[in-house]
């Protein structure tokens, strides 16, 4: 019977092959997209749980009360890892570290410049990744050692074992390689190429080893936890919450909560809110995941209003069934097997165009992803789809047409009521509102983005370029800087503690003139060389910049426009503030530049007398890019011999902070094409239908004297009704969502009716476009061939 069934429900494809191909195509494209949405998101949901015991592992952060307001830091002291891990037994590992930054190694002639981290010894304990090459488990005992990935192994040694090869770090010291693990897989949330012992941090950098003694208030590292076996943070959370409180001389500390996050969340809840992780990239797996399933509804419906519109055509089969004694459950498997197997080839489709698109999809997307051909699970997935799809798009016609009573069919007395002609209406408006709000999402995102992307950064972008200093730069800088100035191709020099593009240090203000009784005030705080303004193009409002080589600048400062507003100061110069026993002198204000996120307020931020490790350079005006950077890297070398010429362009650096946006849009725009096409498929089949079904009347209303324009119209405005329904109810739905999504931007734009009237112009001339043809192709057929035959 069921071999019968599939018979009958091929010779149906086969024969109708316009229809077949409609419902084949758009089904396909349906469940394309949902599979590549949900692969992607699966792929967002399984980074980092790639590791054993995942579950128990955890990064330490601060919860700061700031005059009532939650601010939540990643930064955390040396004083509180010690801390945790004398005070909580629960805690079975502390690994302190740095941040992920750049430095050189060497074998030979074989240099490389790439990012890693300085760990302490428990951080392989904590994240046990897997081994190439050696011993993990006490691969960062020794302070002079250094563990590498499988890429940076075979870049330094080629195909030889690594494992106790020396590599020269940073020019300095002679690191023992101790074991090799492998490359990092894209879903981890720490990407480095080498990993150092903490303890040669602490070694070599004084300042390092002087914050192990120091503050709790002394947050410049990061630290992650494992709890043991059975335990559960909520078993810890009371324990850490108040351990940095002891210390009553810090404010900060008095002010300090201590919480953890799993390590699980890391990635998709990375947006903090009164202390709490609400948020962050969680939201956009959401959003694509209710794209995904309207583009597979409006590929449903589609299949629902094909078949359903055909019914005549079916009629007369299904009252010749039952005539001969098929029995309704009989006619519903029948109709519901035809659908299957609509279903079926559909999805075959679907792994084919999936298959097709990866490589692209991957690309744009920054992902790995493929199709888990040899897992179970998928398998089982897949035909749980197949099924759930096949019964929601093909209940709907199986029961209508098996509905039919045979002595009326047989009559020919069985036309389309109005209850049927209305529930195709309704499906077209329910599938052309998800498109519509789809456009609209597509187009209020770019808006958004290009808002923030034309909003005034403070600062030159254009031709300014860092470079990441070492020893060798830094004990050469006078000299350095001199010669590029010489050379005509750069025309300001500067260094400081923090890129162009961030503020990698806070810390609290002990006092200042107007402070408030147990106030407390964060800024962002950047150590800055003579030229720093200057080079970067900032604007000074009021005071100076810090003099070259002045000994009363030591304790000098310039603060922007939101530090002042934030300490309330209405004449800052000269006046006097106390950060960590030391009295700093006002002696500038500057403009506020856009230093951290494009779509927030200006961090406050204080800029101290000094230096760093970054050295931001801009090019003359005039010289050409590429042979400017010829010549720096000449004169790089001869500073910096051990290591290759390194940089980056800060106008790059700022258009990397709109990539999650960017990538949105594009995702947005795609998805939202595709539902469209998939409309208009459905709409072409439905236009292609109607004409037949009307052919004899457009044949008679030609022969009365109507027009193609007259019959054009008559075939095409029921489509344009529904269409402008659907945005009518599209619009305030659409308008809803976008306008809770705008929220979590504080520089963001206001949606107004320009973006519904570009949808809704958008949807019509779409439509237009796909009825037409088959409404112009009716009215010019010839009359004398519709009429002469019933």
């Amino acid at each position: 019977m069921i071999k019968n069934y599939i018979k009958v429900a091929w010779r149906n494809l086969v024969k109708h092959k316009v229809y077949s191909a409609l419902n084949i195509g758009g089904l396909a494209i349906g469940i394309a997209v949902t599979m590549l949405i949900g692969l992607w998101g699966y792929f967002q949901y399984s980074f980092d749980r790639f590791l054993p015991g995942y579950e128990q592992a955890y990064q330490v952060r601060r919860n700061f009360n700031s005059n009532g307001d939650t601010l939540t830091f990643s930064s955390t002291s040396l004083k509180l890892a010690d801390a945790l891990r004398s005070q909580i037994p629960e805690i079975e590992y502390v690994a302190e570290t740095d941040q992920v930054s750049a430095h050189g190694l060497r074998v030979g002639e074989t240099k490389l410049f790439s990012k890693g981290i300085f760990a302490a010894e428990d951080f392989l304990k904590i994240f046990p990744y897997a081994a190439s090459q050696g011993n993990l488990t006490s691969a960062l005992k020794d302070p002079y050692s250094i563990v590498i990935t499988a890429s940076t192994a075979k870049a330094l040694f080629g195909t030889a074992d690594a494992v106790n090869k020396v590599v020269r770090f940073d020019n300095h010291d002679n690191l023992k390689v101790t074991a090799v693990i492998k490359d990092l897989p894209a879903n981890s949330t720490f990407q480095f190429k080498y990993l150092v012992p903490f303890k040669y941090f602490e070694i070599s950098q004084n300042w390092v080893k002087e914050a192990r003694t120091s503050s709790f208030a002394d947050n410049n590292f990061w630290q992650f936890v494992k709890l043991r076996p059975g335990v559960s943070y909520s078993s810890v959370a009371a324990k850490i919450r108040d351990i940095e409180k002891g210390e009553t001389s810090s404010v900060n500390a008095i002010n300090s909560n201590v919480i953890m996050q799993p390590m699980k969340d890391w990635h998709l809840y990375n947006s903090y809110k009164n202390g709490k992780a609400t948020g962050g990239f969680i939201e956009y797996v959401r959003m694509f995941t209710i794209i995904g399933v309207f583009v597979l509804l409006i590929a449903c419906i589609n299949f629902v209003n094909l078949s359903t519109a055909r019914f005549e055509k079916r009629a007369r089969e299904v009252g010749v069934r039952k005539a001969i004694g098929s029995g309704r459950n009989d006619l519903i498997v029948q109709f519901l097997a035809e659908a299957g197997l609509v279903v079926a080839v559909s999805f075959a489709l679907c792994l084919f165009l999936v298959q097709l698109v990866l490589p692209y999809f991957n690309s744009l997307t920054g992902t790995t992803i493929s199709i888990p051909f040899e897992s179970p699970v998928f398998w089982l997935i897949a035909v749980a789809s197949v099924a759930a799809i096949t019964l929601i798009a093909g209940s709907r016609p199986a029961f209508y047409l098996s509905s039919f009573k045979p002595v009326m069919v047989l009559k020919g007395s069985v036309k389309a009521g109005r209850g049927a002609t209305l529930s195709r209406k309704l499906l077209v408006i329910l599938q052309f509102s998800c498109s519509i709000a789809l456009i609209i999402s597509t187009v209020v995102i770019y808006n958004q983005i290009q808002y923030a992307k034309n909003r005034p950064t403070g600062y030159h972008l254009n031709r300014l370029v860092t470079t990441d200093m070492n020893e060798d730069l830094s004990r050469n800088y006078p000299a350095l800087k001199n010669e590029l100035i010489e050379s005509g191709v750069v025309e300001a020099v500067t260094t400081s503690s923090s890129p162009a593009t961030g503020v990698y240090s806070h810390g609290d203000v002990d006092s200042w003139a107007g402070k408030y009784p147990g106030e407390t005030v964060e800024l962002g705080y950047i150590t800055a060389s003579d030229g720093y303004l200057q080079t970067l193009g900032m604007q000074l409002l009021s005071g100076r910049e810090f003099i070259k080589n002045s000994q009363t600048d030591s304790l000098s400062l310039i603060l922007n426009e939101a530090a002042v507003k934030r300490l309330r100061l209405k004449d800052p110069l000269n006046q006097t503030i106390s950060k960590n026993g030391k009295q700093y002198r006002i002696v500038g204000v500057v403009k506020d530049a856009l230093m951290d996120s494009p779509y927030a307020n200006a961090d406050p931020t204080a800029f101290v007398n000094g230096g760093g490790w970054n050295m931001i350079y801009r090019l003359s005006a005039g010289v050409d890019t590429r042979k400017a950077i010829e010549k720096l890297t000449g004169i790089f070398n001869k500073y910096n011999p051990a290591f290759p010429y390194d940089y980056r362009f800060v106008d790059d650096d700022y258009n990397q902070k709109f990539n999650e946006e960017l990538l949105v849009g594009k995702l947005s725009a795609i998805f939202a094409t595709l539902a469209i096409f998939v409309s208009c498929l459905g709409l072409f089949g439905m236009a292609a239908f109607i004409a037949q079904q009307r052919i004899k009347e457009i044949g008679v209303r030609k022969v009365l004297g109507a027009s193609i324009t007259q019959l054009w119209f008559l075939l095409s405005k029921d489509f344009l009704v529904l269409v402008i329904l659907s945005c009518l109810i599209a619009s305030p739905i659409a308008w809803l969502f976008l306008e809770e999504w705008l929220q979590k931007y504080t520089y963001r734009i206001t949606i107004g009716p320009r973006v519904f009237c570009i949808a809704t112009l958008s949807a019509i001339i779409i439509t237009i476009t796909t009825v037409s043809y088959q409404s112009i192709k009716a009215a010019l057929t010839n009359p004398v061939k519709s009429l002469k035959t019933e």
